[in-house]
């Protein structure tokens, strides 16, 4: 398990399938991070496996893909996954704060839930 700065954010994928909650398509845009080679090498992960990432606010389980973030951060797009581990304070700005959040990742072997399992609708 390491320690990790987690942001979110918007992606191009997330952002065309937006609309279609349920489908394939956006399962497979929103339910994954991207981690830093060298943290991807330290968890002792391969393309495909899945983490667990923790914060204050809950946890999630996603994919694992190597992605260009420093070492230490990780990114995962905007979503129902994402949005399990960030806060709903807006500190009265009416948005929540979806980067700089901290975290810890670990690899797990529990299945990814689909979207409907995740927001309890099936």
């Amino acid at each position: 398990m390491i320690e990790v700065e987690v942001i979110t954010g918007r992606t191009i994928d997330q952002g065309k399938t937006v609309e279609e909650k349920f489908s394939e398509e956006y399962f497979n845009a929103v339910n994954y991070c991207e981690i830093n080679e060298q943290d991807f090498k330290k968890l002792g992960l391969r393309d495909g496996d899945r983490v667990r990432v923790k914060t204050d606010f809950g946890e999630v389980v996603v994919y694992a893909k190597i992605g260009d973030v420093p070492e230490g951060v990780i990114f995962i797009p905007m979503g129902p996954y994402a949005n399990r581990i960030t806060s709903d304070d807006t500190d009265g700005t009416g948005m929540p704060r979806f980067k700089g959040i901290i975290g810890e990742i670990e690899k797990t072997d529990e299945p990814v839930k689909s979207v409907k399992q995740l927001l309890g609708v099936e």
